[in-house]
């Protein structure tokens, strides 16, 4: 039974609530987009347009996969510069909200 607790508590600690701020770029290219360009823009929207994820890039280029559950909250802002709230476990980003 303690084994049990152990191992839920250590699941819990892997995810955490954050805000991050980034540019909503695609999988494909990834931290290239870090810099938020207009060409960066119009290469992310791109290769969204043609069956790459969308993910969160920081300007320190870590790069946020998107949940499935999230993937059409943030659809609207490829391309852009946005501050999401959610949670994050392993890389990858449950979003709360986008603005």
């Amino acid at each position: 039974m303690k084994k049990v607790f152990v191992l839920f508590a250590l699941a819990s600690v892997s995810a955490f609530a954050a805000t991050i701020t980034g540019f909503v770029g695609d999988a494909s290219c990834g931290a290239k987009h870090a810099d938020a360009s207009a060409a960066a823009t119009a290469c992310a929207q791109k290769c969204v347009k043609g069956g790459s994820d969308a993910v969160i890039v920081t300007k320190d280029a870590k790069v946020y996969k998107i949940d499935a559950a999230s993937k059409d909250k943030v659809t609207a802002f490829v391309g852009k510069s946005v501050t999401v709230q959610g949670t994050v476990k392993d890389d990858t980003l449950t979003i709360d909200s986008i603005k």
